[in-house]
């Protein structure tokens, strides 16, 4: 099994955040959470995109409604904004 990606937010931007999840990858996003650091994971099974927060897993049925989420959230690069 391949190590999930460890990626800062605005990093990556978010089409290579899509394709990394695309191909299979796990991506782990590391946030400040009301000063406290916390991990976001990002997945693609079955077609279905999943962002797990530390409060609330999201789901995602196209690559358009996870592409709204991760700049709505702020995970990708803000020159894709």
């Amino acid at each position: 099994m391949v190590e999930p990606l460890r990626v800062q937010p605005d990093e990556r931007s978010t089409e290579e955040l899509i394709e990394l999840l695309d191909s299979g990858r796990r991506v782990l996003i590391e946030v400040e959470i009301a000063g406290t650091i916390k991990e976001i994971a990002l997945r693609q099974r079955d077609g279905v995109y999943y962002c797990d927060t530390p409060t609330t897993l999201h789901t995602h049925e196209t690559r358009d409604g996870i592409r709204k989420c991760l700049e709505n959230q702020g995970y990708a690069a803000e020159s894709e904004r």
